[in-house]
């Protein structure tokens, strides 16, 4: 009988834990460059006194869905989307490089940053933005702009993206919602990571697959609370016929 309260128990925790990952899921189906997050579960042994009969259901480390999500044209020369595989380096709250999908760019104090205020990593540090110029972005990460005044129609290349491609295996999502690399280290350059200008990317969330994840963890939570009643009810009985004898 304890046996099944061990997995019941384990059960509710970790569906209530899937439930919370999943409305995670649904809250960001419109944050830019947003990837969904995995819950995976495990069965594990009990140990303890007398034999190793009783399992419980443990979480694994949660994991993302790395497949790119639907461009979304903007026309907004600051706004950029990564092709395919592939992120955008920034510098984090922590001073380390991090990683992004969301290419929507500003320019604030003459700094290159995304819309929430992390400066946009180049070849050399950050990328620096002349007062006045309008600003071009290449394929392959290239800021160039003009200035307004004299000049004006002359095109200077103020720098570079940095764009990386590491392997998905050694990033790790972090509280900010940015990726790093497991080891904390800072990811080489990849030419073959390509831009496009004028766009973004969308949410790899599936509402609709998250709707009906979100009906079947609540009706696991149900069965797993069901079954706790049930086997309190047992216990019950059972009191009273060891009282009887």
């Amino acid at each position: 009988m304890d046996r099944s309260i061990y997995v019941a128990t384990s059960g509710v925790k970790q569906t209530m834990d899937a439930m919370s990952t999943s409305a995670n899921n649904l809250a960001n189906v419109s944050t830019t460059g947003f990837r969904a997050q995995i819950e995976s579960y495990t069965s594990v042994p009990v140990t303890g006194e007398g034999l190793n009969t009783r399992a419980m259901a443990v979480s694994s480390t949660v994991s993302s869905d790395f497949k790119p999500g639907p461009l979304q044209p903007t026309d907004n020369p600051l706004d950029i989307a990564v092709q395919n595989e592939g992120w955008i380096a920034v510098t984090g709250k922590d001073g380390k490089e991090a990683y992004t999908r969301n290419g929507a760019l500003v320019v604030e104090q003459g700094i290159l940053k995304n819309v929430q205020g992390l400066a946009v990593r180049g070849d050399g540090g950050p990328i620096k933005v002349p007062t006045d110029t309008t600003l071009m972005i290449g394929a392959d990460g290239t800021i160039s702009g003009t200035q307004a005044g004299i000049n004006s129609t002359t095109v200077q290349v103020l720098g570079r993206i940095k764009l990386v491609n590491p392997p998905t295996k050694s990033l790790e999502r972090g509280e900010d919602g940015l990726f790093r690399t497991k080891g904390g280290g800072a990811a080489a350059p990849d030419a073959k990571v390509k831009l496009v200008s004028g766009a973004l990317e969308g949410s790899n969330v599936n509402p609709v697959e998250e709707m009906v994840n979100m009906i079947s963890l609540a009706r696991e939570f149900e069965m797993h609370t069901k079954m706790l009643q049930t086997m309190d009810t047992q216990t019950g009985k059972a009191d009273q016929l060891l009282t009887l004898t």
